[in-house]
């Protein structure tokens, strides 16, 4: 695994426009919470993904309990991971079989998976791991709304 260049990084941020959050928590102390509202609040849409959850309103969005909930026409782009690393096989399974308009597997600060990785960028996929994007997009854009495309 090579780390990402910042213009890898800037072009999956400014491209991506729906990211669905795999382990998102209904707790705001929780990296996965407040990762999706920084994410939100910088002009992404943001999906939430959780069994346990499931129904539920969070980030103005309903709460899905699997990747294959989400309608395709929420053409989700990046799918943000936070799972133990030997549990994202089968979260990048689901996101290829049931998210036709994904470009990105990205892996939280921690998280990584080679073969899963390998999985993907296999499919066309961009795979980042063991990165945050709350930690790259400021030190990449600032603290302005999410660029254009």
């Amino acid at each position: 695994m090579t780390d990402p260049s910042d213009d890898l990084l800037r072009r999956v941020l400014t491209q991506t426009r729906t990211i669905a959050v795999v382990g998102f928590s209904a707790d705001p102390s929780r990296p996965s919470h407040y990762v999706a509202a920084f994410l939100k609040g910088r002009g992404y849409r943001v999906i939430p993904v959780n069994p346990g959850l499931a129904g539920q309103v969070f980030l103005g969005e309903t709460v899905r309990a699997a990747l294959a909930d989400i309608p395709a026409e929420d053409r989700v782009d990046m799918v943000d991971i936070f799972r133990r690393s030997e549990q994202v096989p089968p979260v990048v399974d689901d996101a290829l079989a049931h998210l036709p308009h994904l470009r990105t597997v990205w892996m939280q600060v921690g998280v990584m998976n080679a073969e899963a990785a390998a999985k993907a960028e296999a499919r066309g996929l961009t795979v980042i791991q063991n990165r945050c994007p709350k930690a790259e997009y400021p030190r990449l854009f600032g603290d302005r709304p999410r660029p254009a495309a």
